[in-house]
C-alpha cells in the first residue's frame, strides 16, 4: 500500500505504535504532536489520508479540523480524508466526527488489521468521489475545467484573489474541421492545451467555456509586460504544434487572441470582468487576431469618441466574427423559429418565394439502427454543405432535417434535392438508411402600401 499518512497525536506512544503499524504495510509516515504542526505540514504536502487525535492540549481535534478545511478552501485544494482517533468509548465524539465531515472514527488502543483497513477503504473511496467530480467539472479533450467549474472557480477568485482575468480565442479553428477534418480539430485543441500548460502555473486556473474559446485566472500577475510575452510565446508555439499535426504548408493562419482584465483594478464582479475581457478579444480580432488586449481605465471615454459610423463598423465585425460560418445556417429550434417568423414576415410584406423541405432517414431494418446516429451527423453535415448561405436549418427528432429554402424557384428546389440525394448515396451505410423526403413551395407578390 504505497500511501502517504499523516499522524497526529500528542502521545508519543501511539505515534510510535501507529508508525510501526502502517510502515509494516509499506506506507510512508509523518508523524506529528499537535494540530499547529499538521497545519504548517499541510502547506506544503498533500497525504492520501490524516489520523488526527481528538483530545489534544491547546487545539483540539475538532479545532484542528475546521482550520485544516478552512485552509484548503482558501488555497482551492480538495479535501484531505480525515479519520479521527480518540481513547473515548463515549459514542458522543463519534457522532461529532462525522458530523463534522469526517471519513471515519476509530477508538484506541487500535486493532492493526482494522487500522489497516479503514485506512485502505477511505483512500479507495476518495479515489472514486475524486474520478466521479473530475469527470463532472473537466473538459475530456484538453483537461481544463468545464464551463460550469471553470465559472464557479473564477468567480471566487475575482473576489479574493489579484491577477489577470483573460478570455481566449483560437483564430480561424474554424477552417481546421473544414479542411482537416474534426479529428485534426481536436488534435490542435489538445495541442493549444497542452501549449498552455507550458506556459503556465499550477496556481492558474484554466477552463475551456465554449468550442474554441477558453477563459483563465492567472494568480498575483500584475506586470502587463508578461502578459505580451506570454501572448507571443503562445502564438509561436501552437503554429509550431499545428505546423505537426496538419503540415508546414496548411495555409491555415492559426494563433491566439486574447483579451485581458486586471483585477482588482477593475473591481471584482466576475460577470463584469468577464465582460471587459470579452470586448477586449473582440477587439483583438478585429485589428488582425494573433495578439492581446488590455482593458484600461479609459476605455469607456474612447468609445464615447467613436463617431457613428466607426460603431456600426465595430458591431458588425464583431457580429461577423461570431458567425463566419460558410454554407447552410444550422440552428436549434428556438433560434430556427425566430429566423423562420423573421422571412415569413419579409415575404408578406415585400414578397418572394421560399420552399419548406423535410427530410427524413428511416433504417431499413435494426442492424442499421447501430450506425444511424453517426449517419444523421454525416447528413447533417452534407445539408450545410450542399444548401446557400441564405438558407436555414433544424434537425427535428432524431433522424429528421427541416429546411427553409429562401428566394428560390420551383426548378431550383428540385435541383437542391438532387444535389443531396447524390451526396447521400457516398455515404457509408446509405444502402441501409432509406431517405424520404417531402416540400412545401410557396411564392408570394410584394403587398403594396
Amino acid at each position: 500500500m504505497d500511501y502517504n499518512i499523516a499522524v497526529v497525536d500528542d502521545e508519543v506512544l501511539i505515534l510510535e505504535t501507529v508508525r510501526t503499524f502502517l510502515e509494516d504495510e509499506n506506507m510512508h509516515v509523518t508523524c506529528m504532536d499537535s494540530g499547529k504542526r499538521l497545519l504548517k505540514y499541510i502547506e506544503t504536502h498533500n497525504p492520501d489520508v490524516i489520523l488526527l487525535d481528538i483530545m489534544m492540549p491547546d487545539m483540539d481535534g475538532f479545532d484542528t479540523y475546521i482550520a485544516l478545511r478552512k485552509y484548503e478552501d482558501r488555497a482551492g485544494r480538495r479535501h484531505t480524508p480525515v479519520i479521527f482517533m480518540s481513547g473515548s468509548d463515549s459514542s458522543d465524539s463519534e457522532e461529532m466526527s462525522l458530523v463534522m465531515g469526517a471519513s471515519d472514527y476509530i477508538q484506541k488502543p487500535f486493532n492493526k488489521d482494522v487500522l489497516i483497513r479503514r485506512i485502505d477503504h477511505t483512500i479507495k473511496n476518495n479515489k472514486t468521489i475524486e474520478n466521479l467530480t473530475e469527470e463532472a467539472t473537466i473538459d475530456r479533450l484538453t483537461g481544463f475545467y468545464n464551463k460550469t467549474k471553470g465559472t464557479e472557480r473564477v468567480s471566487k477568485l475575482c473576489k479574493r484573489k489579484n491577477g489577470v482575468l483573460a478570455v481566449l480565442d483560437l483564430d480561424s479553428f474554424k477552417l481546421v474541421n473544414d479542411l482537416f477534418g474534426h479529428e485534426a480539430g481536436d488534435a490542435v485543441l489538445k495541442a493549444f492545451a497542452t501549449v498552455v500548460r507550458k506556459n503556465t502555473r499550477e496556481t492558474d486556473t484554466l477552463c475551456r467555456i465554449g468550442g474554441d474559446e477558453f477563459m483563465a485566472f492567472f494568480e498575483d500577475l500584475t506586470d502587463k509586460s508578461v502578459i505580451a510575452s506570454l501572448s507571443k510565446r503562445l502564438n509561436t508555439q501552437l503554429v509550431r504544434e499545428a505546423a505537426v499535426i496538419m503540415g508546414k504548408d496548411n495555409g491555415i493562419p492559426l494563433g491566439i487572441s486574447m483579451g485581458v482584465v486586471m483585477v482588482p483594478e477593475h473591481g471584482r464582479e466576475y460577470s463584469d470582468l468577464f465582460a471587459l475581457a470579452d470586448a477586449e478579444l473582440y477587439k483583438v480580432k478585429q485589428n488582425g487576431k494573433h495578439g492581446f488586449s488590455i482593458h484600461h481605465a479609459n476605455a469607456g471615454l474612447d468609445e464615447e469618441e467613436e463617431n457613428i459610423r466607426q460603431k456600426l463598423s465595430r458591431i458588425e465585425k464583431i457580429v461577423e466574427e461570431r458567425n463566419d460560418k460558410e454554407g447552410a445556417l444550422i440552428l436549434g429550434k428556438d433560434s430556427f423559429t425566430v429566423a423562420y417568423r423573421l422571412v415569413m414576415r419579409l415575404y408578406r410584406r415585400y414578397g418572394g418565394s421560399a420552399a419548406l423541405l423535410l427530410f427524413d432517414l428511416n433504417p431499413i431494418d435494426d442492424a442499421a439502427l447501430n450506425y444511424v446516429i453517426d449517419f444523421t451527423t454525416a447528413f447533417g453535415n452534407i445539408l450545410e454543405k450542399t444548401l446557400r448561405m441564405s438558407d436555414v436549418v433544424m434537425q427535428t427528432g432524431s433522424h429528421s432535417f427541416f429546411i427553409l429554402l429562401t428566394e428560390c424557384t420551383e426548378p431550383e428546389v428540385g435541383n437542391v434535392i438532387r444535389r443531396v440525394k447524390e451526396a447521400y448515396k457516398d455515404l457509408e451505410h446509405s444502402d441501409r438508411i432509406r431517405l424520404e423526403y417531402i416540400y412545401k413551395y410557396s411564392s408570394k407578390e410584394r403587398t403594396e402600401g
